[in-house]
Parts: C-alpha cells; sequence; structure tokens
C-alpha cells in the first residue's frame, strides 16, 4: 500500500537517476531512489494504477515500491533532476535527454548538452566511479555517473570520432569532431588528459551559427559601447580585449567582426578553435603540430592584402611583436588577452618584450570583460541588503538597501540563474594615455576617475544594484575596484 514520505532530506545520485530517461520520468511521473531495492515515488495522483506500475517495473527490470508524495513536490524534483527544454504553447514534445546504457550514449549526451545550452561536457574517472558533468551558465552540474568497465569504451569512441589515436593513453590529444544529428551541426574541440586512474575528457561544443551575435546586446553600457565602437572603426591600430578562459572574449570579438563584415574589406582571421563561421571572413585554423602558429600566420597575412585581421589570442613575444608590426603598417588588429583588467594588459605587453614607445602609438582601445550569471526573473527575491556581504576592504560605490537573492525554479533548473551577461572596462586610448605608457606609469586610476570611465568593478555593482545579479557572483570583481 503506497505510503506518505517528504523528500526534504533525500539525496538522489546520478546512478539511480539515469535509471529513467528524462522522457520516462515525466511519462511515469516517477523518481528512483536506491534504498533496499529501488524505490519509486509517485505522486498521489498515479497511486491507484498497478497497470502503470507493472508497466514501468519492466522498463526497469526491478520490482519498485510506491512510497506517495505531493504532487508540488514531485513536480519540483522532477524539474530539477530531469531537466528539459520549456514545451511550445501547442504541447509540442521536445526530444529529450538520454539516461541508461545504450550504443547511442554519446551522441544523446552530446545533443542533450546542446539542448541545455551547455558549453562543455566532462568525462572523469576516479578509483571507484566514473562520472559526466556538464557546464550550464559557467557552472558544473553532475549528469550521470558510468560503470567503470563502460568507460574506456566511451572514450575510445571519442577519440575515434576526433581523429585520435586510441592507442595513446599515456599522453594529452587534442581533436575536434564535427557533429550532426538531425538538426544540429556543430564543431567540438576534444581535449584528453591521462590521470591517475585513466583518461579525463572535456568536450568544448562550439556555435558555427553567428547569426544571432549581436554587440548592441552583450552588456556593454551606452558610453562603454560608444568609446568600443570609436576604437574598433578607426582604420588601423590594435583593439584588444582581456579576461580569463570562459569570460566571453571570443563571442565579444566575433560580434565586433560582424559589424564591420563589409564587402569592401578584407577580413582575416587565426583562430585556435574557429568557434563561429561567419560568411565573407576568411578564417585560418591554428595547427602548431605543423608549424602554423600565431605568428607564422600573420606573417603570411601581411602578403594578403589584410584591411583588418583577427588573431585568437596574443600568447608570446612572437605574436606580439606580430600584431604590432601589423597596426603600425596601416591594418586594424582585434585580438585577446589573459589580464586581469584593461590597464593590465599594458604592463604584460611590456613584460612580452613589446616597447612601450611602439605600444603607446599602436593601441586603440582595451578592454577587460567577465561574465556574469543573472537571476532568473521567475524567482528571484527582494531582501533587505547586509553591507557585512561586502568585503572587507571594498568600500560601496553608492548605498543599496534592498538587494535580490537567488532561489530556483521550474524555470532556471532550481539554480535561481537564467543565462549571463557580460560586464566591460573600457579604455579609449588618448594622447595622456599614450604618454602615461610611454612613461611606463602603472596608476592611471585618477585620470580613468576623470574621464568617467568604469571599471569592472563599477558596472558589476550596477547589476547588482539593479537586482539583475547576487554579491555572490560580483563578489570576485570587488576586490580589483
Amino acid at each position: 500500500m503506497p505510503t506518505s514520505t517528504s523528500l526534504d532530506t533525500f539525496v538522489f545520485l546520478p546512478k539511480d537517476i539515469q535509471l529513467l530517461s528524462v522522457e520516462q520520468a515525466w511519462y511515469y511521473r516517477a523518481i528512483p531512489k536506491g534504498q533496499d531495492g529501488y524505490v519509486l515515488y509517485y505522486s498521489d495522483q498515479l497511486e491507484n494504477k498497478p497497470a502503470l506500475l507493472e508497466e514501468l517495473e519492466m522498463v526497469l527490470g526491478l520490482s519498485a515500491k510506491v512510497e506517495v508524495i505531493d504532487t508540488a513536490r514531485l513536480n519540483h524534483y522532477l524539474h530539477k533532476y530531469y531537466f528539459r527544454e520549456e514545451q511550445s504553447a501547442q504541447g509540442a514534445q521536445k526530444e529529450e535527454a538520454y539516461a541508461g546504457s545504450s550504443d547511442d550514449f554519446l551522441v544523446d549526451l552530446i545533443a542533450e548538452a546542446r539542448k541545455l545550452k551547455s558549453s562543455d561536457i566532462h568525462l572523469e574517472i576516479y578509483e571507484e566511479r566514473c562520472r559526466v558533468r556538464i557546464r550550464i551558465d559557467g557552472q558544473m552540474i553532475e549528469r550521470y555517473s558510468l560503470d567503470k568497465t563502460e568507460y574506456p569504451a566511451v572514450v575510445n569512441k571519442i577519440k575515434i570520432l576526433s581523429g585520435l589515436d586510441i592507442a595513446e593513453k599515456r599522453l594529452p590529444q587534442d581533436g575536434r569532431i564535427n557533429f550532426v544529428h538531425g538538426d544540429l551541426k556543430f564543431d567540438i574541440r576534444v581535449s584528453i588528459l591521462p590521470t591517475l586512474h585513466g583518461e579525463k575528457v572535456v568536450m568544448r561544443l562550439l556555435s558555427n551559427d553567428a547569426t544571432n551575435i549581436d554587440l548592441h546586446s552583450l552588456g556593454f553600457s551606452e558610453p562603454d559601447l560608444r568609446n568600443y565602437l570609436e576604437g574598433v572603426k578607426r582604420p588601423n591600430g590594435i583593439v584588444l580585449i582581456s579576461g580569463p578562459t570562459g569570460s566571453g572574449k571570443t563571442t565579444t570579438l566575433y560580434a565586433t567582426l560582424k559589424l564591420l563584415n563589409l564587402d569592401t574589406r578584407n577580413i582575416l582571421t587565426i583562430e585556435d578553435p574557429i568557434e563561429y563561421t561567419l560568411e565573407g571572413i576568411n578564417q585560418v585554423q591554428l595547427k602548431e603540430s605543423i608549424g602554423l602558429t600565431f605568428g607564422a600566420a600573420l606573417r603570411t597575412f601581411l602578403r594578403q592584402d589584410p584591411d583588418i585581421i583577427m588573431v585568437g589570442e596574443i600568447r608570446d613575444t612572437d605574436t606580439a611583436t606580430m600584431a604590432i608590426r601589423l597596426a603600425l603598417t596601416g591594418h586594424l588588429v582585434l585580438s585577446t588577452i589573459h589580464t586581469n583588467s584593461a590597464w593590465g594588459t599594458i604592463s604584460r605587453l611590456i613584460d612580452m618584450g613589446v616597447p612601450p614607445f611602439l605600444l603607446a602609438n599602436t593601441l586603440n582601445t582595451s578592454v577587460a570583460q567577465r561574465l556574469l550569471r543573472i537571476l532568473c526573473p521567475h524567482c528571484k527575491t527582494e531582501e533587505t541588503f547586509d553591507t557585512s556581504l561586502y568585503p572587507q576592504q571594498f568600500k560601496a560605490f553608492y548605498e543599496v538597501k534592498k538587494h535580490c537573492v537567488a532561489k530556483g525554479c521550474n524555470h532556471c533548473f532550481h539554480t535561481g540563474y537564467k543565462g549571463r551577461k557580460a560586464v566591460y572596462e573600457i579604455i579609449p586610448i588618448d594622447r595622456n594615455l599614450s604618454e602615461k605608457i610611454k612613461n611606463n606609469v602603472y596608476d592611471v586610476s585618477e585620470e580613468l576617475h576623470e574621464r568617467k570611465l568604469k571599471t569592472l568593478a563599477e558596472n558589476a555593482f550596477e547589476l547588482f544594484a539593479a537586482g539583475e545579479t547576487t554579491i555572490e557572483e560580483i563578489y570576485p570583481l570587488l576586490f580589483n575596484f
């Protein structure tokens, strides 16, 4: 006889969750949990349907004991553990996620990750277990567990699809998959790393479609966008975008190229990897194994009569020197670099060996950016703000009495966040700043304040004060004020 229970203290493990696919879980309205055999918790509206229970037992190949929970709580856990895209207004069923053992596991895993707007898939092996995690809005979520006996076969299949050596298990390998499944078509960058217990695989899902990228919707404030556009519309010079991995630098570059892409211009790019394809732009994939490095490609670009050149990343002295040379010879160069702030880019390039006087004459605009998760509009809750939540050394730019916190609902997979937004720090290099670069002046905070140029911390703080994000999201940036 069904009994009533509560799920407040329950922990659902991936190995139990994946007994049912998303489609099956929603159809039977059941959540498996290992406890003296497998127990299936039903909503009370299905407790008197023994035929449905028998059907589910056949699907699972296990006997099931029924315990009843209320419908609202069951819906909460179905949305949390079996998240899926919202159905259309007509109730059309979307393609659902895979769960369970099948030869199609890898294909369905990739398709599911793409539909959930994941950026990366991680397959990891440890002493006792293997797991699959996906990254959504910058956060890792454990999705599946795999049997240790099945894991090598999955890794080998990835190697075969990406053209890698299945016999090589001692050295790192990098490859690429051109994924085609139904209406999905995109590229995947594959990285395989030998670890203590086996090989870890990371698959970066690349977006081939650049039609939806728009510079005006990335997160620029009006003054910042105006300053940025002034820099990229110059006929020559360098525009640099800095930030850590995964901060959206490449997306900003592609949005810029899309704006500059005219029939009257010859645009060349050297990238690793090519994340988007843009009609009318000549894109080159980096291949260091055969000598096609950033520096080598840029030397060839000089003979290709370019107007605009995009370099995926300035990594070394050779690339930095060539970028400066291209800018001096009348080309507009766009690139990215890893630094903590927009002004920090200058000292980084000088450390690479670029003479300050050359940098002062070629740098148009320096940009720093980060991605912040945006609160879900359906469940965010306003509360009184406690100033002790700020870092100890931080002084607020202005008083905030109320702030919004993440709660979680069906719309955001119970994370409290839905989507991300970029925050920027834009420094247009004028004559005064050029002189400071030549003289190796590292502190320009007063100059930036006089010109009313906002820092990353200020722009992030404005998002927080407006209730679009949380103090936890902007906290790391408040140390850079």
